[in-house]
């Protein structure tokens, strides 16, 4: 049996190696891959019998290789994040283990996968139980400062922004630090009680909001603490949906 892993934490894609060669031997992992765009071009050329796919991963969150390549090998999900069973569900999963998953766990997924030769077959079950669950969001950001790591919590952060090809993780206290992601793979870790995408640039934190400007037909702008360099305005597209996260 010829596995891939797409997993961008060489911690996690190396305990998982050796849980799989523990469980079974036979098992040849032929290919680990760290991101999105390196899984879409390996994915273009050629499938294996199985794959084991994290979905937040470095430069975007694995459903985009959906849209650029056809899969047709099954997938086991392996994820900290519950809120995208629904979603996995509609591909070929096999199953959907949530980080930190035990030994036990990783079996009864590759055995399920062996029984159904490599149909389809989601746990209906397993689905209600992990949806029903509390959702998990990112509690902190690691960031590079000069020569070295900071941890910055999820409470200590003001807005995110899109610059370019940059996205800019700003503190309540004014510090920008550069983030390894898209602002789509931060939107989908932030806790959209706090957290609302207003456009496509800016993610912003309730608790950074200082004044709302009627600013034309629909549109709103906002005052934001720290300011910001330009204008912010919550698109049209979003306005409706905007309303109705501050009238929560």
């Amino acid at each position: 049996m010829k596995v891939i892993i797409i997993e961008d934490e060489k911690l996690a894609s190396d305990n998982l190696v050796a849980m799989i060669q523990k469980i079974d031997s036979t098992v040849e992992i032929v290919k680990i891959i760290d991101n999105v765009k390196k899984a879409i071009a390996w994915l273009s050329e050629q499938q294996p019998d199985l794959i084991f796919m994290d979905i937040h991963l470095g430069d975007d969150i694995c459903f985009s290789i959906f849209d650029k390549v056809k899969v047709t090998a099954p997938i086991i999900f392996t994820t900290a994040y519950n809120q995208y069973a629904i979603r996995a569900f509609k591909l070929n999963s096999v199953d959907y283990l949530l980080k930190p998953f035990s030994e036990e766990d990783l079996q009864f997924a590759l055995d399920k996968f062996k029984s159904q030769t490599g149909k389809t077959a989601f746990d209906v079950k397993k689905l209600l139980e992990t949806i029903i669950d509390k959702p998990t969001f990112q509690e902190r950001f690691m960031v590079v400062s000069g020569q070295k790591i900071k941890s910055i919590l999820i409470d200590q952060v003001a807005y995110f922004l899109s610059e370019g090809r940059y996205v800019k993780l700003v503190t309540k206290t004014g510090e920008k630090y550069l983030l390894d992601q898209s602002l789509e793979s931060v939107e989908h870790k932030v806790d959209p009680n706090h957290f609302f995408r207003v456009n496509r640039q800016v993610i912003v934190g309730f608790d950074s909001i200082q004044q709302m400007i009627v600013w034309s037909k629909s549109r709103v702008k906002l005052e934001l603490k720290p300011v910001t360099e330009f204008d912010v305005v919550v698109s049209i597209d979003n306005s409706g949906e905007f309303k109705r996260w501050l009238n929560r």
